[in-house]
């Protein structure tokens, strides 16, 4: 992958990401190789069913060197922390920097909701966030990193030729151009980079 353009470089703070179906896969193939010293906090949604205990933070804690957990209601962000939103609360951040879950109805009939994170973590983070949006089978996620974009910050979809599902990243791109469409091995390298940048 070729490196960032000076623009799309700019000291990110935070990095969230939305996954639906083929999710896990994608997320243990994005995280492969993350060093134990990176940086950034990493949000992410992954949809799940509402009515089973979440797993996820310990399956990713088992294959990682970084902290992995469940996000908690307020507890603020760390970084160099992978977060999961749980199961049957949606994910905010707050505009300093902690977390709230709410019971609100679903949004794309989920809820956690990859948007309510995303649009949430843009007003807190502005144009120092970075949104992902990998595999998943419905629309949400696409307002989401579209208001990323528009704040400024830097947008990222998996190509929908590899994603399991290309629902999602197709909603995505057809409702505003993300700033890079790229495999899980593009947006891996790209991680990388945008820890390096932080510094």
């Amino acid at each position: 992958m070729k490196p960032l353009n000076p623009a799309q470089r700019q000291s990110v703070e935070a990095v969230v990401i939305g996954a639906s179906a083929g999710g896990v896969q994608a997320l243990l193939a994005l995280f492969s190789g993350l060093p134990a010293g990176f940086r950034l906090p990493l949000m992410v949604v992954l949809h799940l069913p509402e009515d089973r205990d979440s797993k996820l933070a310990e399956i990713f804690q088992h294959r990682l060197p970084i902290p992995v957990r469940e996000a908690a209601d307020k507890e603020r962000i760390a970084p160099g922390t992978l977060y999961f939103a749980g199961p049957g609360y949606h994910l905010s951040v707050e505009r300093d920097r902690t977390f709230s879950l709410s019971g609100e109805e679903p949004v794309h009939y989920s809820r956690p909701s990859i948007d309510v994170l995303m649009e949430s973590a843009v007003d807190a983070y502005g144009d120092r966030l970075a949104g992902i949006l990998l595999t998943g089978a419905n629309a949400d996620g696409a307002a989401g990193l579209a208001k990323i974009g528009e704040q400024g910050g830097l947008t990222v979809v998996q190509d929908p030729a590899e994603a399991q599902a290309p629902t999602m990243p197709e909603a995505a791109i057809r409702m505003r151009q993300p700033h890079l469409i790229l495999t899980l091995d593009g947006i891996r390298s790209l991680l990388h980079q945008l820890d390096t940048s932080s510094c």
